[in-house]
């Protein structure tokens, strides 16, 4: 099965904002931004709240640039020893669903084996995909949660009902594709990630901690049941994989569901 990411609404088309500055003049009225949100919200997009930048680098009418990839380390970062020994930790919120492709490390090791998982993560695995097989996207709702426990659908924050959320990424509107997508995903290799960490966890597909470009012949055929060629290309071109994905701690709560950067 084969989901294109091009027009829906986690397609990897994402708006950027526009940051205006006022000009100099001897009265000048200062309004807030407003932050266009693309389809799939981007976790590194500034909040309302942060302050705008100063100095030369912030003339009026420029784009604000675009977010650094994961793991990349901005470049209006101090450099100053107190950077050099704060620990590395991934951002609040949501920097745990990051693709963790390094080129430069030794891949993980892909596993299909879902008996050598946790018990807790086994059931967890297990109760999703009989969920997805029911058609009925409302048998995901005792397993998503609700308040701080709930699973994680977006890279932003939703509103409302969290069922009414995943029906509205669906192509059908009820939710059918929705559950297609995360049956297959779900029935990928997975990759056992951040081990005796507390950001351990196991996490579907296992595209989401290999560089694409590394992929062999086999695998490439186990990710076009995910995603089309295009979508491969324009994801090589990003350096990661950036379609759904599905991480489950190792205690078995399903921490999130979710696609984009």
């Amino acid at each position: 099965m084969r989901f294109s990411m091009s027009g829906r609404p986690r397609g990897l088309a994402l708006s950027i904002l526009i940051a205006a500055s006022c000009l100099t003049l001897p009265l000048c009225l200062t309004s807030t931004p407003s932050y266009a949100l693309s389809e799939i919200q981007r976790e590194d997009l500034p909040s309302p709240g942060t302050p705008p930048a100063t100095g030369d680098s912030a003339a009026p009418g420029t784009t604000v640039p675009m977010p650094e990839a994961p793991g990349t380390k901005p470049s209006d970062q101090p450099a100053d020893d107190t950077d050099k020994s704060e620990p590395e930790t991934p951002p609040a919120n949501g920097g745990i669903t990051s693709p963790r492709a390094d080129p430069d490390a030794p891949p993980p090791a892909v596993v299909y084996d879902l008996n050598t998982l946790p018990e807790p993560v086994k059931r967890m695995h297990g109760l999703i995909i009989e969920a997805c097989r029911t058609g009925d996207i409302e048998k995901l709702r005792s397993l998503i949660g609700k308040g701080d426990s709930m699973t994680q659908l977006s890279l932003g924050d939703i509103d409302g009902d969290p069922i009414t959320f995943l029906k509205s990424l669906s192509g059908d509107g009820d939710g059918q594709e929705i559950l297609a997508i995360l049956e297959e995903v779900l029935s990928a290799g997975y990759v056992h990630v951040d081990t005796g960490t507390p950001q351990e966890l196991y996490v579907w597909p296992y595209f989401f901690a290999l560089p694409l470009d590394k992929l062999d012949p086999r695998q490439r055929v186990e990710l076009f049941k995910l995603v089309t060629a295009s979508d491969y290309d324009d994801m090589k071109q990003f350096g990661a994989y950036i379609f759904y994905r599905v991480g489950i701690t190792p205690t078995g709560q399903w921490l999130f569901f979710v696609a984009g950067d």
